[in-house]
């Protein structure tokens, strides 16, 4: 089978999230990556997304910061099909206030079948696939999370 490359109006839809102990790495990231992430629709959480999108120079849809419910906002998202990728440096040495916030969000991805990345090694892996860019295999994906979510 022929793989079709994405169309414009079909980019990959990509959330960005980064605890402050891992904010310089995902924008570190983020500028490795400028050229494929500059195919995609980017969503961030407040911060984060001002330093990404300051960083390369690439448009990024600014949500909340994630304890003011940046995070929750992301999940809801997720929920609604309208993420294909979550890329989330989150900082295994810390406590954070929103604990509770971050495990929903890992939950919900992990249930609705959404590739989440929480290092470089697996946000290099995700947006290196040559499914990443397909556009027939994003639009099942898609439809296959509307239909119904993974069942636990």
């Amino acid at each position: 089978m022929e793989r079709t490359l994405l169309r414009r109006g079909a980019a990959p839809r990509v959330a960005l999230i980064a605890h402050d102990g891992r904010k310089h790495d995902l924008t570190e990231w983020a500028t490795f990556n400028r050229g494929t992430l500059a195919r995609c629709a980017l969503v961030a959480t407040g911060t984060t997304g001002a330093m990404v999108a300051e960083a390369t120079g690439l448009p990024v849809d600014l949500l909340l910061s994630g304890p003011l419910g940046g995070d929750a906002q992301v999940g809801a998202m997720l929920v609604d099909a309208k993420l294909d990728l979550i890329v989330f440096f989150w900082d295994p040495l810390t406590t954070q206030p929103h604990d509770v916030d971050v495990k929903a969000l890992l939950r919900l991805a992990v249930l609705y079948n959404v590739p989440i990345a929480c290092n470089r090694a697996s946000a290099d892996f995700l947006i290196s696939s040559p499914l990443f860019m397909d556009a027939a295999h994003l639009v099942h994906r898609r439809s296959e999370r509307v239909a119904s979510p993974t069942t636990p």
